[in-house]
């Protein structure tokens, strides 16, 4: 995506101050009958922030997130956000990998889903067809799924979880289907929003290198636990090709991979 492009994308956005959610763990297990998944994390996570939580498949990170969203409760331990246990609550959202689009509703109508039925249907569909502007998918809002692209089918996903202004973003592998040009367009897209928004944000991703892109800091499970826990200390916007990018992707792989 253009410069420009992304411009118009943020003198769109409605500017929202601190609107993000404080989250923070303490001993937080979880078991699948005999399987410990998590083994005691201790974690916080400011307001605002955005982390990425890297791993090997496996290694318990869309359970994490789930708890973290409040999709599932943990065998034992505390989440709480902003100091009340977590639980499902109105102002989390999470996207996933497929973009998982009612085929049968126009794409403003798939954007409507991500707001309470408690508005009026014509505010709805102004926050709705608003969100699309913020997405830059002006002008499709009367189209059908079907004839979307795989990223534009991301970008009404991205504009469901943000239309009820979300204080807690969950994103689990929500890039991995995409093309890598079009990975790198929504990644600047995504950083672009939530820069703007301020809510906090984590992002499960398989890729180190998209969680440098976008991270403030970078979560390693292993074996269940906070294995890293590595701030990325770089200016936005971020320049691929970075030699102090490519040194924090290195290190988290060395680990990974087990080099040196």
């Amino acid at each position: 995506m253009n410069v420009s492009v992304l411009d118009r994308i943020a003198d769109a956005l409605p500017h929202v101050s601190s609107a993000g959610a404080a989250v923070t763990l303490c001993g937080v297990t979880k078991a699948f009958g005999a399987h410990r998944v998590l083994q005691g994390i201790d974690l916080d996570i400011a307001l605002g922030e955005f982390v990425a939580i890297v791993g090997r498949s496996g290694c318990g990170k869309s359970t994490l997130l789930r708890l973290i969203a409040g999709l599932d409760a943990p065998s034992s331990g505390t989440i709480t956000v902003d100091g009340q246990s977590t639980g499902w609550r109105d102002d989390v959202r999470l996207m996933f990998q497929e973009p998982r689009l009612l085929p049968w509703q126009r794409v403003v109508a798939n954007v409507e889903v991500g707001l309470t039925h408690s508005r009026d249907r014509h505010d709805r569909r102004r926050h709705a067809e608003d969100t699309l502007v913020q997405v830059g998918l002006a002008g499709r809002a009367h189209e059908w799924p079907t004839v979307l692209s795989g990223g534009q089918k991301q970008r009404v996903a991205l504009a469901r979880a943000l239309v009820s202004h979300p204080r807690l973003l969950a994103l689990d592998e929500p890039l991995g289907a995409l093309d890598a040009l079009t990975r790198i367009e929504m990644q600047d897209l995504i950083e672009t929003v939530w820069q703007d928004k301020g809510f906090t944000a984590i992002v499960v991703t398989h890729d180190v290198s998209e969680a440098v892109a976008l991270a403030d800091r970078i979560l390693l499970l292993e074996d269940g636990l906070v294995a890293m826990d590595v701030a990325v200390d770089l200016p936005r916007p971020r320049r691929r090709g970075d030699p102090r990018a490519a040194a924090i992707e290195g290190r988290i792989l060395d680990r990974l991979l087990r080099r040196g």
